[in-house]
């Protein structure tokens, strides 16, 4: 995992949700049937999926006891942008904290992190989930220079085995990209999408 600084971690955070927040803002009614890359989720369904891992970070790191259902608790009610911004907003006070990171936040299944290490986890995972979101409704999406940069440090530290990729695991198998490929193409690569995804119809 990353050693980023404190202070960076939490602006990369914060850029990478706004980066979201402005694509998820874009999302129509008639879109939350579409498929994603994803592939086992519509949009609707990675929504609830994006809303419930912001909870459950949120949740986790403040240190109090918490249901793991918190991770499967994304409820778009009948606003999914709405229900999005308060989610991202809640991560951000919860590691506003002083001590944030200096907290035990246990990631899903994943196991218990310092609170640093967690929040450059879900960083890289809003940062990949916002693409998601732009490739499934068609629109830009273009992450700063910064943000690729230090996502693709981070990923790159993450198991690469077959426990952690395939069907019921973390993350896909990765998808090879050209040797010529930018940045965030290596990242949706590493992260097991084809950065060539567009929506079917």
């Amino acid at each position: 995992m990353t050693r980023q600084r404190t202070a960076d971690v939490r602006d990369l955070d914060r850029q990478a949700l706004a980066l979201a927040s402005g694509v998820i803002a874009q999302v129509q009614g008639a879109d939350l049937v579409r498929p994603t890359p994803c592939a086992s989720w519509n949009l609707a369904e990675l929504l609830r999926h994006i809303v419930g891992e912001n909870r459950g970070f949120a949740a986790n790191a403040m240190s109090a006891p918490v249901d793991r259902s918190i991770w499967d608790s994304g409820d778009l009610r009948t606003d999914a942008y709405r229900a999005f911004q308060d989610s991202a907003d809640a991560v951000t006070e919860a590691f506003a904290a002083p001590d944030a990171y200096d907290r035990q936040v246990e990631v899903r299944e994943f196991g218990i992190f310092r609170g640093r290490v967690a929040l450059s986890m879900h960083f890289v995972d809003v940062l990949v989930h916002g693409w998601d979101v732009a490739a499934t409704i068609g629109a830009p999406y273009h992450p700063d220079p910064e943000l690729t940069a230090a996502a693709l440090t981070i990923a790159r530290q993450w198991p690469d085995t077959p426990s952690s990729r395939g069907p019921g695991a973390a993350f896909s198998p990765q998808v090879p990209v050209s040797t010529d490929a930018a940045d965030f193409e290596r990242l949706l690569g590493l992260l097991g999408r084809s950065p060539l995804w567009t929506r079917p119809f």
